[in-house]
């Protein structure tokens, strides 16, 4: 048995790496003792601005705020259609319904494991308004052929780019841009596990164009620019100062993360590759994959076999996600899908994300290699 605490994700030994950094930016906050709305909030919004090369970051309360805080932005309606992938967390679909929109849910690439171009197409109905692209497991969608679409039927794309803040896609004009940059709006979380991530909830809204930014901040502060001065109807959507330092010293630190990321996940691709038992994440070659997570296939029924096998052996894994969406009973009579969705239901039996995470060692990584050739 192994004597190593391996984890999903080592936020312990993250901290404790960054600590004199993080520490530092946590004092200054609570010396300052302006923990809504401090001036760090304004500072991180601004380099993440910088960062991903948007007008508007807009800091919010979490990523889920930021998928109905974007939807509510672009005057969606009771009655609206939003595609939403069947094989995906449930914050987007939730978020469209309980703004009375309708969730379509659309079937996804079984390779990429993201939205499905060839069926994004014949889900629209003359009610569609809106595609939500959830950039999964830290690859970006085939944005190119989704834009596409999107112009053709003048359709708003949402992204949702909580699982792969830093990653980019490459159009075939040579054009790259960071995920979450692309569509109208961009949405991101900052959960603790996440590639970008604070010591609590968090999330935020990016933009570039001017008039939208100015609604997202309205919706975010109660529809308020000045206290007391509502011009619009809003909610209470904030991102606590003593997150934003947090969030503030990880940026610097992001590219060299999500390096960190791709070298383990080179690894466990050379090592895993060429056995029928499972296959390796693919990699579209106009994308950085920066590997939120690192999911396999697990082919021939034997994924719930391997699961069991490494958690013997005091390895975690994580099956995302159990469910298609279509099958989740909250979307019962409110949600409709377009097509069989069969990738998305095959996958869900398939799938298994093993660790992957910036503070994993060799020996460790080792260690879970050899655990699962032994199934």
């Amino acid at each position: 048995m192994n004597t190593i605490p391996i984890q999903m994700v080592d936020l312990r030994r993250q901290y404790l790496r960054l600590k004199p950094e993080i520490d530092a930016a946590i004092q200054e906050v609570l010396t300052d003792c302006r923990f809504i709305n401090g001036t760090t909030v304004g500072k991180f919004a601004g380099h993440l601005a910088q960062f991903l090369g948007a007008s508007h970051v807009i800091p919010c309360g979490n990523g889920t705020d930021a998928l109905q805080i974007a939807m509510m932005a672009l005057h969606l309606q009771p009655g609206d259609e939003v595609l939403v992938p069947a094989f995906n967390y449930v914050a987007s679909a939730e978020a469209a319904a309980l703004l009375g929109l309708i969730p379509v849910f659309v079937d996804v690439d079984e390779q990429t494991f993201n939205l499905n171009p060839a069926q994004l197409e014949e889900a629209i109905t003359p009610r569609t308004k809106a595609v939500i692209a959830v950039h999964l497991f830290g690859q970006s969608c085939d944005m190119e052929t989704i834009t596409a679409i999107a112009k053709k039927h003048s359709l708003f794309i949402i992204e949702d780019n909580a699982q792969s803040v830093g990653a980019t896609f490459r159009f075939s004009d040579g054009t790259v841009r960071y995920t979450g940059t692309i569509g109208i709006i961009g949405t991101t979380s900052f959960f603790p596990s996440k590639p970008l991530a604070c010591f609590g909830d968090g999330g935020a809204l990016i933009t570039s164009d001017n008039a939208l930014g100015k609604r997202l901040h309205l919706l975010c502060n109660h529809g308020q620019e000045t206290k007391y001065r509502h011009q619009i109807i809003g909610c209470n959507s904030r991102l606590d100062t003593l997150h934003a330092a947090v969030l503030d010293v990880k940026l610097k630190h992001l590219k060299a993360f999500n390096d960190k990321r791709i070298s383990i996940a080179q690894r466990y691709d050379a090592e895993l590759k060429n056995d029928e038992r499972w296959m390796i994440p693919f990699r579209q070659p106009d994308c950085t994959h920066i590997y939120h997570q690192y999911t396999l296939r697990i082919m021939g029924g034997l994924r719930d076999r391997l699961q069991e096998h490494l958690k013997k052996r005091g390895i975690p894994s994580m099956v995302y996600y159990p469910l298609s969406l279509d099958k989740q009973e909250a979307f019962y009579g409110c949600a409709r899908k377009s097509g069989t969705l069969s990738t998305a239901s095959r996958l869900t039996k398939e799938v298994l994300s093993i660790p992957i995470h910036t503070e994993i060692t060799e020996s460790e990584q080792e260690y879970i290699i050899k655990s699962i050739k032994e199934l």
